[in-house]
C-alpha cells in the first residue's frame, strides 16, 4: 500500500494569518455594507489588533508546523514568527491613525486603502513563517504588491503616480531575479525547502563548486537586497518615498523594509551556505551604511532625508551578517548571535521609524507632503510636544541618549561583530554612526532653531508656520501614534534584552 499524501493542517498555527487575511475581508464588506469610512477604518484597526493578540497567543507556546513533507514544513511557527507577525499588525495599526488626515481630505479611497493595508499585512505576517522559497516569494509579493497602488492611490499627484511606477518597474525586476534564482537553486538540489537545500549543500560540498550553484545564490540574495534598499539597489527609495502620501511612506520605510530582512534572513540562515553569502551581505552593508549616510548629508527635502537614513540603516541592520564572512562568525554561538542582532535592530528601527514620521505627519499640514527641512524651523515653538517625539525619535535612530533603543540597538550590532571576529566591519559601524549625527541633529536642531521671518512658499492657512486647519482633530490619532510609538521605544530601550531573546527563538 502506498502511504496517505493527505496531509494534516494545524489550524492554530495558521491563526495569525486566518485573522489577518479576514481583516482583508471584513474591510470590503464594511466598505460595501455600510460604507461609512469611520466605520471600514475600525474594521481594519480591530482587525489589526486581533491579529498582533493571535500571534502573540500562538507564539507564546512551542514552535507549530503545518504542511509538512516528512521532516519538510512549508509554515512554521515560532518565537520569531510571532515578533514579526505582532510588529506587522502594529505598524499597521499605526499607519491607519496616521492616514485620519489622508483619508478625510477625501484624496485616497477609504475602502480601497484600508483592504489594500490588510492584504500587505497578510502578507507580513504569513512572511515570518515561510519554511519554502515558494510561500517566502508569494509572502513577499503579498507584503509588496498592494504597496505600488498605495503609493499611486492620492488622485490627482503626479508625484505620487511617478513614484507608484519607479517603484513598480523595480520591484518587478527585483522578483524577477529572486524566482530565477530560486529556480536555479531547484535545479541544483531538486528542493525547495529553505531546510531541505540548506540541508543538501551541507551535505554535498562539491556542488557550492558548480557555476550554477553560484549564480542561484548571488540571484536570490540580490533579488532580496531589493527589497531592503541596500545599496546598489536603492535608487526606488528616495523617489517613492518622497512621491508617496506620508503614512504610506512609512509603511514603505518600516513594514516593507522588516519583510525584506526577513526574507533574506530566512534564505541566508536555513537555505544559502554561510561562506559563500557572507562576503557579499559584508560589501552589501559597507556600501548601504556608507551611500547612504553620506548622501543623506546633502537633503534638504525631510522624507528625502529621512528615506537615505533608511538606506543607511538597511546597512546596519545587514552588518551583523556580514560576519559569517569569517570562520569565526560561523560558530554556532556567534551565528545566533548575529541573527538575533539583525532582527531586534530592524525593530528598534522600525518603531523609531515610525515615531519620526509620525512627528512629521503631526507637524504637517493634513494631506501635505514631508516638504522641506526649512519648513520645520521653529516648530517646537508652536508644537512643542510633537516636536519633542519627533526629535526623540531623530536622536534615537542617530544612536544618543536618551534615545536609547537606538543606542542599544547600535551596541547589539557592533558586538555581534565583534563576538564574530569582524571588528573591521564594527569599526566601519562606528564611523558610519558618527556620520549620521550630522543629518539627524541638524534636523533636530532645527525644530528648535528662531523662525525666519519670511513666509516659506506655499504657507498659509493648515501650514506649520499656522494654526493648521484641523489640527485638533489630527493630533487624537497622529499624537497618539506619536505618543505611543515614543513609549515602546523608551520601555524596549530600558529592556533591550527581552527582544533580543524573542528574535534568538
Amino acid at each position: 500500500m502506498t502511504g496517505s499524501v493527505v496531509q494534516s493542517v494545524d489550524n492554530v498555527a495558521l491563526l495569525p494569518a486566518y485573522l489577518a487575511a479576514g481583516t482583508a475581508v471584513l474591510v470590503l464588506l464594511a466598505d460595501l455594507l455600510v460604507a461609512r469610512a469611520r466605520v471600514t477604518v475600525a474594521t481594519a484597526v480591530l482587525g489589526a489588533l486581533a491579529t498582533a493578540a493571535g500571534a502573540v497567543l500562538v507564539g507564546a507556546g512551542d514552535e507549530r508546523r503545518t504542511f509538512c513533507v516528512g521532516a519538510d514544513c512549508s509554515y512554521v511557527f515560532g518565537g520569531r514568527a510571532a515578533l514579526v507577525a505582532v510588529v506587522v499588525a502594529v505598524l499597521t495599526v499605526g499607519v491607519l491613525a496616521l492616514s485620519g488626515p489622508l483619508l478625510r481630505a477625501g484624496r485616497s479611497p477609504v475602502g480601497e486603502y484600508c483592504f489594500l493595508l490588510a492584504c500587505s499585512m497578510t502578507g507580513g505576517v504569513v512572511l515570518g513563517a515561510a519554511g519554502d522559497l515558494i510561500t517566502l516569494i508569494v509572502a513577499v509579493e503579498t507584503l509588496t504588491l498592494p504597496l505600488y497602488v498605495l503609493v499611486g492611490l492620492r488622485r490627482g499627484s503626479l508625484a505620487s503616480a511617478e513614484a507608484a511606477v519607479t517603484f513598480f518597474v523595480v520591484s518587478v525586476v527585483a522578483t524577477t531575479l529572486t524566482l530565477l534564482g530560486a529556480a536555479l537553486l531547484y535545479a541544483v538540489t531538486g528542493g525547495l525547502h529553505l531546510d531541505r537545500i540548506g540541508t543538501i549543500l551541507a551535505e554535498r560540498p562539491e556542488l557550492l563548486d558548480l557555476p550554477l550553484t553560484t549564480v542561484a545564490v548571488a540571484l536570490v540574495v540580490l533579488g532580496l537586497a531589493f527589497k531592503v534598499a541596500a545599496v546598489p539597489f536603492h535608487a526606488w527609495a528616495p523617489a517613492t518615498y518622497d512621491g508617496a502620501p506620508l503614512p504610506v511612506a512609512a509603511y514603505l520605510s518600516t513594514a516593507s523594509k522588516l519583510g525584506g530582512l526577513v526574507a533574506l534572513l530566512a534564505v541566508v540562515q536555513r537555505a544559502l551556505p554561510a561562506d559563500v553569502t557572507g562576503p557579499v551581505l559584508a560589501g552589501l552593508a559597507v556600501l548601504t551604511m556608507t551611500v547612504g549616510n553620506l548622501v543623506a548629508l546633502r537633503q534638504r527635502r525631510t522624507v528625502r532625508l529621512l528615506a537615505w537614513s533608511s538606506v543607511a540603516q538597511a546597512g546596519y541592520i545587514l552588518a551583523p551578517l556580514g560576519a559569517l564572512a569569517l570562520a569565526s562568525g560561523r560558530t554556532a554561538d556567534a551565528r545566533t548571535a548575529a541573527y538575533a542582532a539583525a532582527v531586534a535592530y530592524a525593530v528598534f528601527f522600525v518603531v523609531l521609524e515610525l515615531a519620526a514620521f509620525a512627528g512629521v505627519v503631526a507637524l504637517r499640514p493634513a494631506d501635505a507632503d514631508g516638504g522641506t527641512i526649512d519648513d520645520l524651523r521653529g516648530a517646537a515653538r508652536r508644537h512643542p510636544w510633537r516636536a519633542a517625539g519627533l526629535g526623540l525619535a531623530l536622536v534615537g535612530l542617530a544612536g544618543l541618549p536618551p534615545g536609547l533603543a537606538g543606542l542599544f540597538a547600535k551596541i547589539t550590532v557592533v558586538r555581534s561583530l565583534l563576538d564574530g571576529g569582524a571588528g573591521w566591519l564594527a569599526v566601519v559601524v562606528a564611523l558610519n554612526a558618527v556620520v549620521g549625527l550630522a543629518y539627524y541633529l541638524r534636523l533636530t536642531a532645527t525644530l528648535w532653531a528662531a523662525e525666519s521671518d519670511a513666509v516659506p512658499a506655499g504657507a498659509g492657512a493648515g501650514d506649520v508656520g499656522s494654526p493648521a486647519v484641523g489640527s485638533v482633530v489630527r493630533s487624537r490619532t497622529v499624537g497618539a501614534v506619536l505618543a505611543v510609538t515614543t513609549a515602546v521605544a523608551v520601555v524596549i530601550g530600558f529592556a533591550p534584552q527581552l527582544l533580543l531573546d524573542v528574535a534568538a527563538r
